[in-house]
């Protein structure tokens, strides 16, 4: 069932389809009966999973980084999805749209995606608006608060020696309606950005941070977010300003710009041309970057709620066996698809008009989504 319905999907661009399904969801979690049964089947409330980390409460330590929902537009659907912290972003000060389309790519033989989005966002001010509602909004599903991250970035048109400003407004911005903050200074699809990872760029913009962050009433967590393509002696740097601007983590890491090892014909990927990988050929370089001189072990990650990408999101739950999770995820699926055969059956008996029907209809591409936006 699931693999027609992923042929199906993927005969559209990767982008359309995500927005495709999150709006589906979206749709779907409007209705609380379906919203209740979502809920039900993959929020797991077991004490076994809580972690306590930065003086915040997780309830369990799968999370979902940056740049799946840029906007906050679907903090309640993830969250009836399972996830213990949603992390938004990358917000600038001002909207921009990105890089012009398309600009994500599947390599389904990689099992990875290549994109170059371009920290498309509608800018702090809506952002923080959509945080200002959901903080208002009472869920009822869940136990616990849903853990929120502002992953914060510069805007295209703004210089780099002026870049400390950007981070500045976003900083305070978002500052009452996040939980911890991750500065991102290492995608590779806005010019120059990397640049400010070096270690005088870097100073600047994390002591301003922490300057302003200390004067606050209570403080928030600060994180970098770095690039797995960093020589030694650039994590050496980083590390060593990490303990000197008395930051709070590190996520590791970013997308790579690197093409080493891929099943797919070079000839696509040279015509897809630059961005970002991600996937599973990036798993090994994200744990070298955590593994030196860290005594790192994929058990110890999971102690840890922090988005460590792509391995946190694929730490399904811990002590859980991943090939039975991954089977209950795909029986769930079945069962969901079945529900709305009959959903759509009491839509069309009662002579609904085409466009909710079709929305009806699509629903069950819904639990598709993290593989569909993987290209798994």
């Amino acid at each position: 069932m699931y693999s027609v319905i992923r042929k199906f999907l993927f005969l559209f661009s990767a982008e359309r389809v995500h927005y495709f399904v999150m709006n589906m969801l979206k749709f779907v979690c409007d209705i609380g009966f379906f919203k209740k049964i979502l809920s039900k089947i993959f929020t797991l409330n077991n004490s076994s999973l809580e972690r306590e980390f930065f003086g915040l409460h997780f309830k369990n330590p799968v999370g979902l980084g940056a740049g799946f929902d840029k906007n906050a537009l679907y903090l309640r659907e993830l969250e009836a999805l399972g996830f213990g912290f949603v992390e938004i972003g990358t917000v600038t000060p001002l909207p921009q749209s990105g890089n012009e389309k398309p600009r994500l790519f599947r390599l389904p033989k990689d099992n990875a995606l290549i994109n170059r989005m371009g920290f498309n966002n509608d800018g702090v001010e809506i952002i923080r608006k959509r945080l200002e509602a959901w903080h208002n909004y009472k869920p009822q599903t869940t136990n616990y608060k849903l853990i929120i991250g502002g992953n914060i970035g510069k805007n295209k048109i703004t210089p780099n020696e002026n870049a400390w400003k950007d981070y500045e407004i976003c900083f305070n911005g978002l500052f009452d309606y996040v939980d911890y903050f991750v500065v991102n200074v290492s995608s590779p699809n806005t010019p120059g950005l990397r640049e400010l990872q070096e270690k005088d760029s870097l100073r600047k913009i994390l002591s301003h941070l922490q300057t302003i962050n200390a004067a606050k009433p209570k403080r928030k967590p600060l994180l970098l977010k770095i690039a797995p393509d960093l020589t030694k002696e650039q994590l050496d740097d980083i590390i060593e300003l990490s303990f000197e601007v008395k930051l709070d983590g590190l996520v590791a890491t970013n997308t790579t710009i690197g093409r080493e090892f891929l099943k797919t014909n070079a000839d696509k990927i040279k015509k897809i041309g630059a961005g970002g990988l991600s996937g599973k050929p990036l798993m090994e370089r994200s744990t070298e970057v955590l593994a030196p001189d860290t005594g790192f072990s994929f058990t110890s990650a999971l102690k840890s709620p922090i988005s460590i990408s792509p391995l946190i999101i694929r730490a399904l739950a811990a002590g859980t066996n991943i090939s039975t999770r991954k089977t209950a995820i795909n029986s769930a699926f079945t069962m969901f698809f079945l529900l709305n055969i009959f959903f759509i059956s009491l839509l069309f008996f009662v002579k609904l008009k085409n466009k909710p029907l079709m929305r009806a209809i699509l629903f069950a591409y819904d639990i598709s989504l993290f593989r569909v936006c993987e290209g798994n």
